[in-house]
């Protein structure tokens, strides 16, 4: 249980941090669709790898500015030298691997001409989960194989999995948060 001084509960993983509670109350677990929006997700669940969440909270309008507000036709477009650039950008996480894979992601959507929002909520879950502190389902586990066997990268189920979460595919507030219905 996690009580902020407003007296509200949240879930367990919402700390005191005012970036992290807006991002609770207003966007985690909220329904997410449209092919840019979704690849936003990916993104920065894919460079959130490792790293707090709220670290890519923090720098998320500069992740926005360095790749053009996510557009799948621009970042598509980005070059070996602007790779160079962004890995001299302080503002986002300096990982090249990373970084790469942004784009590359962006390729595969762009060359494939899938339909994010289609192909991504084809894997919601029938039933939401009742282990509120799982960390992959059946369901990420085969997005991620379908989306690695397209070509995307840093796409496993655990990631697959927070996004899931984040876009409001699955219900995982805790049961006694706020925003549980």
């Amino acid at each position: 249980m996690n009580q902020a001084a407003d007296g509200l509960i949240r879930c367990h993983w919402c700390s005191q941090d005012p970036v992290y509670i807006d991002y609770h109350d207003q966007e985690w677990g909220r329904e997410v669709t449209g092919n840019d929006q979704l690849f936003e997700k990916i993104s920065l669940e894919g460079f959130q790898a490792g790293l707090s969440w709220l670290t890519i909270l923090k720098r998320r309008e500069n992740f926005r500015e360095s790749f053009e507000g996510f557009q799948i036709k621009k970042v598509a477009q980005f070059s070996d030298s602007l790779v160079d650039q962004l890995m001299q950008n302080s503002g986002i996480i300096r990982n090249r691997k990373k970084i790469e894979s942004v784009i590359n992601n962006a390729r595969v959507i762009r060359d494939s001409g899938i339909d994010l929002s289609e192909m991504i909520w084809s894997y919601k879950p029938e039933v939401d989960p009742d282990d509120h502190t799982r960390t992959t389902s059946s369901e990420s586990i085969a997005l991620s194989k379908k989306l690695k066997s397209m070509a995307f990268s840093f796409v496993g189920p655990t990631t697959m999995y927070a996004m899931m979460q984040s876009i409001g595919m699955v219900n995982d507030h805790d049961p006694n948060c706020f925003l549980k219905n």
